[in-house]
């Protein structure tokens, strides 16, 4: 790991000296994960590929601001989630939704799937499937909860909005999950 660390910042260095082999090389390193993540959020293998695209072309014109606080990926991830996110509005595929703010404790967060009977028995396909079939704005902050691994506020930040809107946003769209994966009876 300590090595493997090491090669990446070693290729992140002739990187900043626009050496386009270095710039090869952490593409081959990064290109599936980042694809895979464009993939989720804009739904369309070729909207993903331009935005991966565009993200890597930005990571590296923008890498003289990466300080190394975070993992590199960590970082490129952002730009592929924030590129990925401007291209759904840009397609006008994001409804935006003005919840109200629900001031009552929300009594469910932190159990994604807890009320659901037989939770072994759903395949992750299943839930995946059931994801996408959500409408826009539930579907995104799932993705970025529970696939990506954001908390709420990393979330409000890269959706643009208020901590409790993304909290309520979160909990009805993890009920709504729930309600679609129990068995029908």
């Amino acid at each position: 790991m300590q090595e493997q660390n090491q090669h990446i910042k070693a290729l992140l260095e002739r990187c900043k000296q626009n050496d386009t082999t270095a710039q090869f090389e952490i593409y081959k390193l990064y290109y599936k994960a980042m694809y895979n993540t464009a993939l989720r959020i804009l739904q369309d293998s070729f909207e993903a590929e331009d935005a991966m695209q565009e993200a890597f072309l930005n990571a590296f014109t923008k890498l003289h601001t990466y300080k190394g606080e975070v993992a590199f990926g960590a970082w490129l991830k952002r730009i592929v989630i924030n590129r990925s996110l401007t291209q759904l509005k840009k397609n006008n595929k994001v409804d935006e939704v003005n919840l109200e703010v629900v001031s009552y404790k929300l009594e469910d967060e932190g159990e994604p799937l807890g009320d659901i009977e037989n939770v072994d028995s759903i395949k992750v396909k299943e839930i995946l499937k059931s994801i996408n079939q959500l409408k826009e704005n539930y579907r995104m902050v799932l993705q970025l909860s529970l696939i990506e691994g954001y908390d709420n506020e990393e979330i409000a930040s890269i959706l643009n909005i208020s901590h409790e809107n993304c909290r309520t946003t979160i909990s009805r769209a993890k009920s709504k999950l729930r309600n679609m994966l129990k068995p029908a009876v």
